[in-house]
């Protein structure tokens, strides 16, 4: 059950980057545009439509809206331009995944940076 649900929640965190893609595919009507800039633009802000600590009600935007959001929006989206955005979100993807490599490298390098300066300075 708790593979399920984590298959689940990458399924929507793809479909999140989907939209993302199809935003900026020039054939898609400007209206189906908007909605789902709107739904990613409320998936990536920190701000809820119900607080999450409040208990239980909280979550319901996550666990409810934005899923129940993405599912409609898909369906508007007509299925060629659909695969097309789902093959660009696969591959910026794996980009990304690169990134993370470049990132942390790049981290590395200023905590040791930053060690041999804060070594420098306190003897």
């Amino acid at each position: 059950m708790i593979a399920n649900i984590k298959a689940h929640a990458k399924k929507i965190k793809q479909d999140i980057f989907v939209l993302v893609e199809a935003y900026k595919h020039p054939k898609l009507p400007l209206y189906i545009k908007l909605i789902s800039i709107l739904v990613v633009a409320y998936a990536f802000s920190p701000i809820d439509l119900i607080p999450d600590f409040i208990p239980v009600l909280g979550y319901l935007d996550d666990i409810i809206l934005i899923p129940l959001a993405i599912t409609i929006i898909l369906k508007l989206i007509p299925d060629q331009i659909l695969l097309e955005c789902r093959l660009l979100a696969e591959e910026s993807e794996k980009v990304k995944k690169n990134n993370w490599i470049a990132g942390t490298i790049i981290i590395f390098l200023w905590i040791i940076c930053i060690y041999w300066g804060y070594s420098l300075f306190t003897k």
